[in-house]
């Protein structure tokens, strides 16, 4: 394992123990509103201080950019670390089991290192640039559908975006004609660590934030998958439409999503 991904897993173990701490006595859980619909806790908070201490002592050098704490570290530095400490904040506080801890290692703005681990499970997800993904340290590899029939894919409602619901609900209902089946489980990060699993054939939302996509991104590429924007693009991490799956399900998925797509869903 990479040196850089190594203090990743250790950060990201020391905070699971902190996130399943709090999940014990949800009943002394303290939330707050951040904005309409989003939510932050204590947990959120304490993971990430633990997540910051964990890299920052062993690369004191490196700059963060963090969900809820924003940018510390050092001023100017080629290595940038972007956390989210616990993705699934709303599963989180009302005691459903579905969350994830993600950190990614950003070098000279090139993803480098990910991951994504969910406590509750015990499971791992990993990638190095350039040596693949692992869950829990046996390769993954994202499935190999040629075409959207049949395929299962996740989704996000844009429940922080309603504005974005009309052109939403349509991409949906016409998806929804040649797909399988849909999931909406409620976290971004680890969606993304199921298509790079095989777990699920794909996955797409609007509205993301690049803590939401970092690691995941990676991790869906070193498994042969490919991420962009609902145009084909790289604009996903700024505009946080973001569409992920094998190369044929991603071009047929930007494809049918086209006719429904506003003029702020192509930036």
């Amino acid at each position: 394992m990479h040196p850089m991904l190594n203090i990743a897993v250790r950060a990201a173990r020391a905070a699971g123990k902190v996130i399943l701490q709090g999940y014990e006595r949800l009943d002394r859980v303290e939330a707050e509103t951040k904005s309409a619909n989003d939510f932050v806790t204590n947990i959120d908070k304490d993971a990430e201080q633990v997540i910051i201490e964990t890299l920052l002592n062993a690369y004191p050098d490196h700059s963060i950019v963090a969900e809820e704490s924003g940018i510390s570290g050092a001023e100017k530095s080629d290595f940038q670390w972007i956390i989210d400490p616990l993705d699934g904040t709303t599963n989180f506080m009302r005691g459903v089991p579905h969350f994830a801890i993600s950190i990614a290692l950003k070098h000279k703005d090139r993803l480098d290192q990910a991951v994504i681990y969910d406590p509750i499970r015990d499971e791992l997800f990993t990638a190095s640039r350039g040596a693949g993904a692992q869950l829990n340290g046996y390769r993954i590899r994202v499935t190999n559908k040629p075409d959207l029939n049949g395929t299962l894919l996740a989704t996000g409602f844009p429940f922080k975006a309603k504005h974005h619901l009309p052109a939403y609900t349509a991409i949906f209902a016409d998806l929804f004609e040649h797909v399988g089946d849909m999931r909406r489980a409620g976290s971004a990060a680890l969606d993304l660590a199921y298509v790079a699993a095989g777990r699920v054939d794909g996955f797409w939302e609007i509205g993301l934030k690049p803590w939401d996509i970092a690691a995941g991104e990676l991790i869906v590429r070193e498994a042969g998958g490919i991420v962009c924007d609902f145009v084909g693009g790289h604009n996903h991490l700024k505009s946080g439409n973001v569409v992920a799956a094998n190369p044929r399900v991603t071009q047929r998925l930007v494809k049918t999503m086209q006719p429904h797509l506003g003029e702020a869903l192509k930036r």
